[in-house]
């Protein structure tokens, strides 16, 4: 894949303000069909586990499935844009949601709490058939990534306004920052539902890493300004507040803001001398 080929698919800045927003980004039917088709007969299998941070290239071999999947140009180019080259992984799983099973997932996310503001893992969840409402896609809660949460406290919340629940084409990616809210939804049709997930850490600084050309953008803060209807007043002004922390890390602009949310903040005037 040529330099070229590599920037063209990378995520761009309106794209990162979404997913540092929301705390997902979705690709709809980025996977070839034959590569689908495959992972129909590969998966049920299973894959096997890789130590905690192994390289992408130790966890997967040349040729397997998961290495071709990682390398379909759109895949390849978020990962790039989210986590840079070279990552590790924290730990992957196929996960099988039986037909007619009668249970779901409690909403959760998918660390300890997890309090780092300038840096994220990222986590590629791979639907290779398509989902419908019956099968009890993935349910989200957008903008809950950046809210201190441990695994799943949040178990106790049924239903949040403006949760997203998949439905989606097959090949179908969506890219999780590892704090969001989510959880596996009851399958009550008759096909069972598969989903392959893998976990990513970042080894290089989370620093511009996608295409910056569209930097300046006006979509850039209007995307980072976005608010969720299960928000609270008061305390959506601190979601907009982590995001412009997130966003700075991103970017390496202490002067970026949001309505001033952070620069209030931060003001720490010197003691005037005679």
């Amino acid at each position: 894949m040529t330099e070229k080929t590599r920037t063209e698919h990378l995520l761009n800045s309106v794209q990162m303000a979404h997913f540092v927003s929301h705390g997902a980004i979705r690709l709809d039917a980025v996977v070839p069909e034959e590569l689908n088709d495959e992972a129909m007969r590969v998966l049920p299998a299973g894959v096997p586990p890789v130590p905690y941070g192994t390289p992408v290239v130790g966890a997967y071999p040349e040729g397997s499935f998961v290495r071709r999947l990682l390398a379909v140009p759109r895949i390849a180019g978020a990962v790039r844009s989210l986590v840079g080259p070279g990552p590790n992984i924290d730990h992957h799983a196929v996960h099988v949601r039986g037909p007619r099973e009668g249970e779901a997932q409690p909403l959760h996310a998918d660390a300890i709490i997890d309090v780092r503001p300038d840096a994220f893992d990222v986590q590629l969840m791979y639907y290779p058939h398509a989902v419908t409402l019956e099968m009890g896609g993935t349910l989200s809660v957008p903008g809950s990534h950046l809210r201190r949460t441990n695994e799943s406290d949040t178990g106790r919340y049924q239903n949040l306004r403006g949760q997203d629940r998949l439905v989606c084409p097959a090949g179908t990616v969506v890219f999780l920052h590892h704090g969001l809210w989510h959880g596996g939804r009851r399958n009550d049709s008759d096909t069972p539902r598969y989903m392959f997930k893998i976990r990513f850490n970042p080894t290089v600084r989370q620093r511009l890493l996608w295409d910056t050309s569209d930097l300046t953008d006006p979509r850039v803060a209007a995307a980072l300004d976005t608010d969720f209807p299960w928000y609270e007043q008061a305390t959506g002004r601190l979601e907009r507040y982590q995001r412009v922390l997130m966003w700075r890390a991103l970017t390496g602009d202490d002067t970026f803001d949001l309505d001033h949310w952070v620069t209030r903040v931060s003001n720490r005037p010197q003691e005037a001398t005679t």
